[in-house]
This record gives C-alpha cells, structure tokens and sequence, in this order.
C-alpha cells in the first residue's frame, strides 16, 4: 500500500513538472508573437528586407518537407522538425538519420549537405543533432592591384550546428527547443553566432487527424564579422613605415521567424492518406508567406507531396523579391527492413521551382532503427 501510494505521488509529482515546462514553453511562444508584430509596426518588415544577416537559416535543407513548401508546421515528424517545427522531433520512436544534399538554385554552384540524428531517451523524450554545410565553390582572390586574381583561391563556408530537445507531454502535445549554432567564414573574415527555435504542436479529433502547430525560429542576439579581411595595411604620407588600418564591422541581426500551422488527415481505408496542410510565416525582415501543402501517403511505402508558397508579388516578374516562383514537389519510396523492429529505408526527393536559375532539388536518405 506505501509503496503504492509513493509511486502515485511520484506521477503527480511528474505530472506538475511537465505541465510548468509546458507553460514555460507556451509563455515563450506568446512572447514571440507579441514581438514579431512589434517589430513590423515599428519597422516594417518589407522595408528591412536585406538588412539581416545569416540569411541561409531560412533555407530548408530537407527533401522531405521542402517537398511541400514546408507546410507542414503543425504535422512534421521525425528529425526534419529541426527546421519546420523542433516539437515534431517527440514523435521520433527510436532512432532516425537523414544525409541529405541539395543543389541551391540549380546553376549557381551552391552546394548544401546536410547530416541529422534523432534517438529517443526514456518514455517521451527526444534528442537531436543536426549539421548543416553550405559551400560555394572556390572563388578567386582579387585586390586592387590584380582585379584579374591569379593569386589564389579562397572558399567560403556557412555551417550550422543544430542541438535539440522534445518531450511528448501527453498523447496531444508535444513541445521542443532547438539552440543553433551559426558559422559563416572565409579564408580572412569570419562571423559566428548562436539561435533559438521553439515549438509546440497539439493534436486533437476523432482520430487524432487534426493538427496544430505553432514555432518562433532564430531569435538571438546580433553577429558581426572580424578578422584580418576587414584591416588595410598602407604607407603614412613622407614615411617610408606601414600602419595598419582596422575596420569594424556593423552589427546584423537574425532572420527571426513566427510560423502557425494547421492541417487535416483524411484517412482513406487502412492504406490510404491525403493530408491538407497550410501554413502562416510572419518574417521579421522579408515578407509574410502563406504555404498550402498536401501529402498522399500510400501503405507508408510511397508518398507523393506538392505545396504552393505565396508572398506579395511572387506572380509578377517585377515585384517579385524572392527566386522562388511558388510551386514544390517531390516524393518519397521507402523499403521496410524489419517489420517487427518496424526499421525502413526511404530515399527523399523534393523540386522547388525558381526564376532565374533551374530550380532547387534536393535529394536525401533515412534510416528509420
């Protein structure tokens, strides 16, 4: 009877703690959609466009998601919650890894490979790691004496360092935090930083096929570059002895980002699903988007996505701020490797379509332990 009534008192106890993390979240996130309408009312997010920095932190690196524009917020899964929506990573059942690369605006050099890991810890909790590198290809070295280069080469770098926790509070809500860590370098200059992401997502209906989802991306405080790059060596008039003349760089802040999601699965019989997604982005420094999505899953071995994404003059040629176009597609197959383990083996693919340049694909492998 004690020890009953110890193990009673331990779940009440359990259950206290988690409900105050989950206010703890909850209050951070309602702070976050006070602040981004703050920050338009007082800027304007249209007319900062450009003025922040770290700008490769909005890029999805992921086929499966960006196959639908990343609509789904509210339903994401599994490791590629670390950029739509940390909470999804709670739904990872044991453990999970993605390698996956991208070619950035087909064209333009612009590579992106792209490694992460969940694993679950305990009953509900999860933990992640995410790498994120971004290269350019080498560029040639140029001064004022040699516009021409023929001195070298250097090679930028942006790198991003994902470490993640999310917990299943109950069989409806499930909350996670993201802490980023930011690296963009080239042979002289160099400019690190760190972020935060949060987010929730609640599930609820009949057959819990209604979803919601809401998550504040990359708040932090601002970077600046330093490094050799930014200081000039020259000759002091009449003398024949060199100075140095150090530079400082202007402080930028992050692309800080409010997403809202929702979305619906209609569950066709025991092989079937379609599900309907949509999604509002609130951005700091470029404009609002709205994402619709949909998902065809069949017997969790072939899924067939394509998404839409719209700002303000994304259809004109002339107002159009952004490369992307709009439409998203892409596809998943995936292979079981033990059944009762319920391990698998799916090969992603995802096309964004751009003007100018010949779109963005994406293309990556998972494996479900």
């Amino acid at each position: 009877m004690q020890r009953s009534k110890v193990s009673e008192n331990f779940k009440t106890f359990k259950l206290l703690i988690m409900n105050k993390i989950f206010k703890y979240f909850a209050a951070f996130l309602l702070t976050g959609i006070l602040i981004v309408p703050f920050n338009r009312a007082t800027a304007g997010n249209k007319d900062r466009t450009g003025q922040a920095g770290a700008s490769e932190l909005l890029i999805n690196p992921w086929a499966r998601s960006s196959g639908w524009g990343g609509a789904n917020v509210s339903c994401v899964k599994g490791l590629e919650g670390l950029f739509s929506n940390v909470a999804g990573t709670a739904h990872t059942k044991g453990t999970e890894l993605i390698f996956s690369h991208t070619r950035w605006l087909q064209g333009s050099d612009v590579d992106i490979n792209t490694f992460g890991l969940t694993q679950k810890i305990g009953e509900s909790g999860v933990i992640g790691l995410g790498i994120m590198s971004m290269s350019f290809g080498d560029i040639p070295i140029t001064t004022e004496d040699l516009p021409d280069g023929g001195i070298g080469d250097f090679a930028p770098t942006y790198m991003n360092i994902n470490i993640s926790y999310a917990k299943a509070f109950s069989s409806s809500i499930y909350g996670g935090i993201n802490i980023k860590i930011v690296s963009e370098v080239i042979s002289d200059v160099s400019a690190q930083g760190i972020a935060l992401d949060a987010g929730i997502q609640y599930v609820t209906g009949p057959r819990d096929n209604i979803r919601f989802g809401i998550t504040l991306r990359n708040v932090g405080p601002t970077m600046s570059f330093n490094g050799d790059g930014l200081s000039i060596r020259s000759l002091l008039p009449g003398q024949e002895s060199y100075f140095t003349l150090e530079q400082r760089s202007a402080d930028f802040e992050l692309p800080t980002q409010l997403a809202l999601g929702a979305s619906y699965d209609f569950k066709l019989g025991e092989i079937h699903r379609l599900t309907l997604a949509g999604n509002f982005i609130s951005n700091s420094f470029t404009k609002d988007q709205f994402i619709f999505g949909a998902e065809y899953e069949l017997k969790s071995y072939l899924m067939l996505r394509g998404g839409y994404t719209y700002e303000e003059g994304i259809t004109s040629n002339t107002e159009r701020t952004t490369a992307f176009t709009g439409p998203s597609a892409g596809f998943t197959v995936a292979v079981p490797l033990n059944k009762e383990k319920g391990s698998s083996l799916a090969i992603d693919y995802s096309y964004r379509a751009t003007d100018p340049f010949n779109g963005t694909h994406s293309i990556g492998a998972r494996f479900n332990l």
